[in-house]
């Protein structure tokens, strides 16, 4: 059975077991955390109010920040450069249960 959840403005196909790296989620490593099915698949397709009371818990592994990314802005013939940096905060988290409601 599998799972689509939606955090950090994203969706991920999500199983028991699996970890994965999302936006930063508040809580320390070892907290609980319940994310939102959009959408269940197991012998039937569960989703809307079909859910129910169906829930995907998870923990936080680690917190961790992202490679870092350059940004350059660059007008020719007018003398304009300009350089900055991103780095996204992530969090690691591992999926430990999946139940059906």
């Amino acid at each position: 059975m599998y799972a689509i959840v939606k955090t950090g403005g994203k969706q991920y196909r999500v199983e028991e077991g699996q970890t994965l790296l999302v936006e930063r989620l508040p809580g320390e490593a070892g907290a609980k955390l319940d994310l939102e099915p959009l959408t269940l698949v197991g012998d039937d397709v569960l989703f809307g109010d079909r859910l129910g009371k169906s829930a995907v818990s998870a923990e936080v592994v680690e917190h961790l920040r992202g490679p870092k990314l350059r940004v350059n802005k660059f007008k020719p013939k007018r003398g304009y450069r300009r350089r900055a940096g991103h780095r996204q905060e992530l969090t690691r988290i591992r999926v430990t249960k999946i139940t059906k409601g």
